[in-house]
């Protein structure tokens, strides 16, 4: 047991007892009080995102897509709840852990909307032009995804539930696990994305040409764009995260906060904005659920292996009776026959 001398020459057992007027910085969770005027911006701007998301996603029915955003932006107001009680408490355990813990995988959620969003870009573009099936990149990034939130959080959980000073350092070491499988998640996502767009330069012949009054608009390429930016903060935040933690909470990074609030705050603000702002429900032109694949065979779905979304098919097309994909290659008659 760690004793605490106050300012007084008090001694306490426990220093969650201490408060800024009685007992020295060296003795709190870290070795700052959190600036209350940053962290109740960050809090006010992940607030004011909820009402978009929320508006835009029951608009255009993006309820995956939603609810990660949702998700990832309740923690991170909770999380920075936690940093306005630590600058009037920097010694009360219960609002670090809250931090800590809604900070660490809140970034987790975001991740997971970005990562539906590959497999509805590359239907738009053209299955085609892809060297993996749209629903193989949800499947595989959803997993992984799926798998870095539960070492975060089973961490997390480790490190709140604790009774001494080596099953906290393991939970640690849980969530430091976690956020490098996220880091390495996230660089395969980011390869893989510009793979698919040197495919698209190389074999233009492969691109669905029916969905070009889509992907024209100046609201669909700013939705790339800001994906872009949203996924590169979000990595560079799960780098910084992954090495604030296994410094430990004695090292330089956990208590820097100008560099928190640069490396952490800021770059989830950046995804998040950027993940709202373009949002791909206006993005994709109200089309995103019609533009989602489906787990079931081609035939069935009504999509276009190589012509795309349905919805693109004139009328004059499919009444003309002219020959499909699906009449020319008898592969494709029976659905059994579909990987």
């Amino acid at each position: 047991m760690e004793y605490v001398v106050t300012f007084n020459g008090t001694i306490l057992d426990d220093a969650g007892l201490c408060t800024i007027e009685t007992c020295s910085l060296k003795y709190a969770n870290f070795e700052y009080i959190p600036n209350l005027a940053g962290n109740i911006i960050f809090l006010a701007i992940f607030g004011i995102l909820l009402v978009p998301q929320i508006f835009f996603g029951i608009k255009y029915k993006t309820w995956g897509y939603m609810a990660g955003m949702l998700g990832g932006l309740l923690l991170e107001i909770i999380g920075y709840v936690g940093r306005v009680q630590i600058h009037f408490n920097p010694f009360q355990f219960d609002p670090f852990l809250e931090y800590l813990i809604c900070l660490t995988i809140g970034p987790a959620f975001l991740t997971a909307s970005i990562y539906l969003c590959l497999a509805r870009i590359v239907v738009m573009y053209g299955e085609g032009a892809s060297r993996i099936k749209p629903r193989t990149y949800t499947i595989v990034f959803i997993s992984c995804d799926f798998l870095s939130l539960v070492l975060q959080g089973g961490g997390g959980g480790l490190t709140a539930t604790s009774n001494d000073p080596n099953s906290t350092q393991t939970g640690v070491n849980i969530m430091v696990a976690g956020l490098i499988f996220q880091v390495v998640s996230l660089t395969v996502f980011m390869l893989l994305c510009v793979d698919f767009a040197f495919r698209l330069r190389r074999y233009p012949n492969k691109v669905n040409s029916s969905t070009i009054s889509v992907r024209s608009t100046f609201k669909w390429k700013a939705f790339l764009i800001c994906l872009a930016i949203a996924t590169i903060t979000i990595f560079v935040r799960s780098i910084f995260r992954a090495a604030e933690l296994y410094q430990g909470f004695d090292g330089a990074l956990a208590n820097q906060e100008i560099t928190f609030m640069i490396l952490e705050g800021a770059m989830v603000v950046i995804a998040c904005i950027c993940l709202t702002l373009f949002h791909p429900g206006v993005s994709f032109g109200g089309k995103w659920d019609q533009g989602n694949f489906k787990f079931r065979p081609l035939k069935q779905r009504g999509l276009e292996q190589t012509t795309g979304p349905a919805w693109e098919m004139t009328d004059d097309r499919r009444s003309a009776g002219r020959e499909t994909p699906y009449e020319s290659d008898n592969s494709l008659k029976n659905p059994h026959n579909q990987v």
